[in-house]
């Protein structure tokens, strides 16, 4: 049976203008789309979801990357929610330090470069030994900053009312993953969140940023985040 025109002409109008609209972007940004388990969810919503189930994590391991006036900065931290933690880190040519923090003890282990760049002396003596990190040591303070997931999530919970959904992405997990973006007076940020299971957030990407309103700015960092609620050992190193 044949439609009455005017009801074909007004369905053929309304397809047409939804086409015009989808085209010149005038749809917003922000609309649930078709990616589950968010698609009823608006892309803030989803950014705190994904901040409280990250926050909530029993434990993580962290892959953090930005730089320093000393060099590139990477870090590979495993934290859970009691503060236990373990860090390497790396800042190019300052070297490399080990931190191990447990039973809220601190002790950290550097090459001799490390040691140098933090102008601790004598270098030869302490090279690949366990000590206790002074007051004065900023690379431990560093460090020890990062066993704290709240370093990276208290940087994007700001900022989650310019959040707007992205086409769905695939970290180097291979999870799954819906990508939301967002910016600031600082840049553009991203955030990769699981759509399969719990929605954690798998990768975070934040522009240079204040922590706390002065002069001390935070570089660009990236973060990826993995093995979560895999419990970990953080043996008390001999001194």
């Amino acid at each position: 049976m044949r439609l009455p025109a005017r009801v074909s002409a007004a369905a053929l109008s309304a397809a047409t203008a939804l086409a015009l609209a989808t085209a010149c972007g005038m749809l917003p940004d922000d609309a649930p789309d078709a990616t589950a388990p968010y698609a009823r969810l608006t892309a803030p919503e989803v950014v705190n979801k994904a901040l409280a189930a990250t926050r909530a994590a029993k434990s993580v391991r962290m892959t953090v990357e930005a730089a320093s006036p000393e060099g590139p900065v990477e870090a590979f931290v495993a934290t859970d929610i009691r503060g236990e933690c373990t860090v390497t880190l790396s800042m190019g040519a300052a070297g490399t330090m080990e931190l191990v923090r447990t039973g809220g003890t601190v002790r950290t282990r550097s090459d001799a470069a490390m040691l140098r760049s933090a102008s601790t002396a004598p270098a030869e003596n302490l090279a690949g030994h366990w000590v206790s990190p002074t007051a004065a040591d900023r690379h431990a303070k560093l460090a020890e900053r990062y066993c704290d997931r709240e370093t990276f999530l208290g940087r994007l919970a700001p900022k989650t009312g310019t959040a707007r959904k992205a086409p769905t992405a695939a970290p180097g997990s291979g999870t799954p993953a819906l990508t939301v973006t967002g910016g600031s007076r600082d840049g553009k940020w991203t955030a990769d969140i699981a759509t399969e299971g719990r929605p954690f957030l798998l990768k975070l990407r934040l522009p240079r940023g204040g922590t706390g309103g002065g002069t001390d700015r935070t570089a660009p960092v990236t973060v990826e985040f993995s093995e979560f609620d895999k419990p970990f050992t953080a043996s008390r190193p001999k001194t």
